[in-house]
């Protein structure tokens, strides 16, 4: 099963104020006491949100691009992974690698820890939305692919896909040498949170950055909306461990992780290994 943390609704749970009372005896508040639980209260319920201008994909995606990325999830059935791979890596390449397709596939991965059975693909549209139904339409018309998606459905427990555009802070992904294990950690947002999340990201991102972990940040625009994915690479899981813990030794760290915390419904880890085709190894 995947590794999933739910978190409080509003974020860390307070712990009740101490009033000192016992049972049954009557107590006396005074009334600027009253007046601060009743305002901290309040603010459990009522969160002031600033006006925007603009829609956080505007705010917070890369301008000098305009590429899509779809993230692909498939639950094969655990006989079929290995027929299932292999004809990935078959057909995948070649439509990475064709001149009439505008897209490159990023990585392609099976998950290690997390849900099991899963191949996770990560798909690059250089061009947006109208790269990625040129694509479609383009594939519809290859018989060679269309005989793997009628061969690939047959392994398939179910699948599902987000697109996604790329936080303007991040690096953009590219190709890497391996071996790398990689992790993929998700996080669902409370609705209204995400450019929230983006000003607190922008600033830790430079936490990370030392021994070049940080391979891609997303966040959705269909599919599981206020979604965010970021992926790390690394050498093995105890240079991931180490790296981690590194970061709690940096000043200003624990202060962005105490900020962000409260913004996430439930988060999730995959760690995953390469296919030998993927341009991530």
């Amino acid at each position: 099963m995947a590794a999933r943390v739910l978190l409080a609704r509003g974020g860390l749970l307070r712990p009740a104020a101490q009033s000192g009372f016992l049972p049954g005896l009557r107590t006396v508040t005074s009334s600027s006491h009253r007046a601060r639980e009743d305002s901290w209260l309040k603010s459990l319920f009522v969160r002031k949100v600033d006006p925007r201008k603009d829609a956080h994909s505007n705010l917070l995606a890369k301008k000098e691009t305009s590429s899509l990325y779809k993230l692909q999830f498939h639950n094969v059935k655990p006989e079929c992974l290995d027929a299932y791979n292999k004809i990935c890596q078959e057909v995948l390449p070649k439509i990475h690698e064709g001149k009439q397709y505008p897209c490159t596939l990023v990585g392609t991965w099976n998950t290690w820890y997390g849900e099991q059975d899963q191949a996770v693909h990560l798909w690059r549209y250089e061009g947006g939305y109208p790269a990625l139904t040129e694509v479609m339409n383009k594939l519809k018309e290859n018989q060679e692919f269309v005989n793997f998606r009628k061969a690939r459905s047959d392994m398939l427990l179910s699948r599902k896909n987000q697109l996604l555009l790329e936080f303007s802070f991040w690096n953009e992904p590219v190709p890497r040498p391996g071996p790398n294990i990689y992790e993929l950690r998700s996080y669902q947002l409370r609705p209204g949170t995400m450019i929230e999340w983006g000003n607190y990201w922008a600033r830790a991102i430079r936490f990370r950055q030392d021994s070049n972990e940080a391979v891609g940040g997303f966040f959705s625009q269909i599919g599981q909306l206020y979604m965010v994915h970021h992926l790390w690479a690394y050498k093995d899981l105890q240079t991931r461990e180490d790296i981690r813990n590194a970061a709690w030794h940096k000043h200003g760290w624990e202060e962005l992780v105490y900020y962000t915390v409260p913004l996430i419904q439930e988060m999730e880890s995959r760690i995953m290994i390469p296919l030998k085709t993927s341009p991530l190894q």
